[in-house]
């Protein structure tokens, strides 16, 4: 094992690898040295992966996953430093991935603390505590043209479903809560297709589903029951029995609702940056269910993530969307402030992310398969989450938005969240069973799930997947309901996109069209 006293210049900081503690926690006693830690090290690909090859790829020309490993996998000779860096400070190696780009090592405390240059420690806060350390994460500087990132070492909870409960005296008097099939045909989803032949993955950091459940579902709704599979991803596992099942049940039963015909794939992975950036990855390169679609009803406000972690997750969609995989995420159910207290506007990621597609939220009021009005999500204590990235600057499909200046001190203009919208007041929410019975959910986190199913459908219809996308939804704002009614606090709903719900919700016969155009 090599000395803990390396001189300084013999070491390279991993960039964007420092991380606050949270809020009112403070460093306490070092980690258990009998507890083994366990770290994602993620590698370059063979050849770069940028926004201007994602955005230049030919519609219709997305690779299957092997062509992706072969291209823009990492090297042997990548993989062979990170092994060598294994041997050199005794940490045994877990696993290779050449298509995720991810080897993961697994050591003691010390010798980890040893190969990254970093003292890990417990810290404490009022809601319990967490392993961490403070500064940057250093490597030899040998190996540091190999490394992007490295994620395990800080194991805190990285996100939060966006999921809000529904109350019987929340109903509207105008409509809702409804079946997602009802909210479907409101959105005049079409219908040529059940989306037989997809796949779509959610991405669950906990909770479960049990088999049940499902059945009750499916057989109310007199629906098809479709083929669910749970994936687990860093000893995730589908464990039942704790608040996330809330989640996981509305995740899987609208998508299910919406596109009976798809496979569905869950991945069970820990909520930690680790454990998050971990299942997307897998999820994008999954060769046996190989989802084109994927579904993440997760995150938190930009602050609360580590540059480097933002950098490789935007970097798994990037990838997915070579592989024709297209990736919906929630924007945040607390309006402007993604529920941070310091009075600033946040953006949600990895729904700022410019390779995600962003999906904000309306109170929906339909009637006889159609729309008789919508608004801003903005009512029973949650707003539609959307706003100006702090992190990413605006994306080319956007040029032409009329993307406004940040509501914070400085107005900065980057990238605007959400792209899109749907229903998810709770009070004009979905039915889904758990537990046994009959609840309603709403939040943003409805609607990634439901433009997944959409877009299952979509890519079953013309059967070829449809990756990146938001260059078409851009160009085709005419197969939007505009929303240009209500706020989501420091932003105001307007003509055309704006930071509460982007574009607006879907004509699903009219996004078809513009996908296939």
């Amino acid at each position: 094992m090599s000395t803990p006293n390396q001189p300084a210049a013999a070491r390279s900081a991993i960039g964007g690898s420092e991380r606050s503690p949270l809020a009112g926690a403070s460093p306490g006693a070092p980690v258990d040295p009998t507890q083994d830690v366990s770290v994602s090290v993620y590698l370059r690909p063979a050849q770069p992966i940028t926004p201007e090859l994602v955005a230049g790829q030919p519609r219709g020309s997305a690779l299957s996953r092997e062509e992706f490993a072969a291209k823009y996998g990492a090297t042997p000779q990548d993989i062979a430093k990170v092994v060598a860096l294994a041997e050199q400070y005794d940490l045994r190696v877990v696993e290779q991935d050449p298509a995720r780009r991810v080897v993961v090592l697994c050591g003691s405390p010390d010798a980890i603390n040893q190969a990254f240059g970093v003292s890990l420690v417990t810290f404490e806060h009022t809601g319990g505590s967490y392993r961490g350390y403070a500064g940057s994460i250093t490597v030899p500087a040998d190996v540091a043209d190999v490394i992007i990132s490295v994620h395990g070492l800080d194991d805190r909870p990285q996100a939060q479903p966006r999921l809000r409960v529904g109350t019987a005296a929340q109903a509207s008097a105008d409509g809702g809560p409804y079946s997602p099939v009802e909210v479907a045909e409101a959105y005049d989803f079409p219908t040529a297709s059940d989306g037989a032949g997809e796949c779509v993955a959610l991405i669950e950091l906990g909770g479960g589903y049990t088999k049940t459940d499902l059945s009750t579902f499916f057989s109310n709704n007199g629906i098809p029951e479709p083929t669910v599979v749970a994936v687990g991803v860093d000893g995730g596992a589908n464990t039942p029995g704790s608040d996330a099942d809330g989640e996981v049940a509305l995740d899987i039963e609208i998508v299910g609702a919406v596109a009976p015909g798809a496979r569905i794939a869950v991945y069970f992975a820990p909520n930690t940056d680790q454990g998050f950036i971990d299942a997307v990855s897998t999820a994008a390169n999954d060769a046996t269910n190989k989802p084109s679609v994927i579904s993440i009803s997760w995150g938190d406000s930009e602050a609360a993530w580590a540059a480097q972690s933002m950098q490789t997750m935007d970097q798994a969609f990037q990838a997915a969307a070579l592989m024709g995989v297209t990736v919906f995420v929630a924007s945040g159910d607390s309006g402007a402030s993604d529920g941070a207290t310091d009075g600033l506007s946040h953006a949600d990621f990895p729904a700022s992310s410019p390779h995600a597609v962003g999906c904000g939220g309306t109170t929906l009021a339909a009637k006889s398969k159609a729309i008789t009005s919508e608004v801003v999500w903005n009512a029973g204590g949650g707003a539609s989450g959307g706003g100006i990235s702090d992190v990413f600057d605006v994306p080319s499909y956007q040029t032409a938005a009329g993307i406004p200046p940040s509501a914070n001190p400085g107005g900065r203009v980057g990238r605007g969240v959400p792209d899109v919208a749907g229903d998810a007041d709770p009070a004009t929410g979905y039915q889904v069973v758990l537990g046994g019975q009959t609840q309603t959910f709403g939040g943003t986190s409805a609607v990634a799930p439901l433009w997944s199913g959409l877009m299952a459908r979509i890519n079953a219809d013309s059967g070829a997947p449809g990756g990146f996308i938001h260059p078409l939804l851009y160009a085709k704002a005419s197969a939007f309901h505009d929303i240009t009614s209500g706020n989501n606090g420091a932003y105001s709903a307007r003509a055309g996109w704006d930071a509460c719900t982007g574009l607006g919700s879907p004509d699903g016969a009219l996004i078809e069209q513009a996908l296939h155009s």
